[in-house]
């Protein structure tokens, strides 16, 4: 009878601290899930990166959310070589604030030219807070951009030829070697402005068949005093010149054009790329001039014992995907 109240006793005792011990779990299960739903509730889960690839030319904005792209604005090319910070903010105010009314910036990456040089990231930087105070903003180079785009984690060797020409030995991880682009008056070799320059030289120095000289002047509207004008008075000379890169893509099967053409990328290839290690070694080229100049380029490559493993029109496709594996 003892036993059995002592049985029955424990029992009891065992059972209510059972008990108790559900509940407070049950309770401390709740207060944990509650307390994470208002976490959740209260903060941002979206992450908005804004990546910019910049040429002297054009500006291309992707906004990216959650590692998907949810718009893209093109505005006027940004180069602190060429622009103050007043005239960017100018630039910045007019053409891109007003397509991101609606849009809070987490993160920004501007790739741009002429921004390889420390005080030149800063005069862009200060541009871009007076937008965006509380983004975390990353300036760098176009050249890296064209590096991350083309070969990622990779080492290559990574070409621009768009209004401008630059190129440098990619280690996987950042640039390790750069031959200097020096411009498009001492360098810039292939690019827009220079083919553009040597076009007008050769015109206005009767280098060029009658009537293609005619053709060229009549089609721009253009005058010896007009072309000097904005060669030398004028600001952005670098855009007005690589303006004319259609009429050397129309007119390419004339032995001078085409002569041109080569000729100005076979000394890209030459005073720039040739100074790499080559050996095992991808090489590819990112910018408009490559893209509409593919067949010619690829020829003076070949000619150079140079294989391109990849021309890409812009970097911004690879750019996306470098910045989603970053994040």
């Amino acid at each position: 009878m003892g036993s059995k109240i002592v049985i029955f006793f424990n029992l009891t005792v065992v059972s209510g601290v059972k008990s108790y011990l559900f509940h407070s779990l049950a309770g401390s299960f709740l207060l944990c899930y509650f307390a994470i739903v208002f976490i959740y509730s209260n903060v941002k889960i979206n992450y908005m990166v804004l990546i910019a690839d910049s040429g002297s030319t054009k500006t291309h904005w992707c906004v990216v959310e959650n590692e998907a792209i949810v718009t893209e604005i093109f505005t006027d090319g940004i180069n602190p070589f060429y622009q103050t910070d007043m005239e960017i903010i100018e630039l910045l105010d007019n053409q891109l604030i007003p397509h991101l009314q609606s849009v809070e910036i987490d993160s920004i990456y501007f790739y741009g030219a002429g921004c390889s040089f420390p005080e030149k990231k800063i005069l862009v930087s200060r541009a871009l807070v007076r937008f965006f105070v509380n983004s975390i903003i990353e300036i760098q180079s176009d050249l890296l951009a064209a590096a991350r785009s083309l070969f990622q984690y990779e080492k290559g060797i990574a070409c621009i030829l768009g209004t401008g020409s630059n190129s440098c030995f990619y280690d996987g991880k950042e640039i390790a070697a750069n031959v200097s682009p020096l411009g498009f008056i001492l360098g810039d070799e292939g690019s827009g402005a220079v083919l553009g320059k040597l076009l007008v030289a050769d015109c206005l120095k009767n280098q060029l068949p009658e009537s293609l000289k005619q053709k060229f002047l009549k089609k721009y509207e253009l005058t010896p005093e007009i072309i000097l004008e904005n060669v030398y008075k004028k600001p952005f000379p670098n855009r007005f010149l690589a303006k004319f890169t259609p009429f050397l893509l129309e007119h390419l099967d004339e032995p001078a054009i085409f002569n041109l053409v080569f000729d100005s990328f076979d000394a890209f290839f030459v005073r720039n790329v040739m100074q790499y290690p080559l050996e095992d070694i991808k090489v590819g080229v990112v910018g408009s001039i490559a893209h509409y100049f593919r067949d010619t380029l690829e020829i003076v490559a070949f000619e150079r014992g140079i294989e391109i493993s990849e021309i890409v029109q812009n970097p911004m496709q690879g750019l996306v995907k470098y910045h989603r594996r970053v994040n």
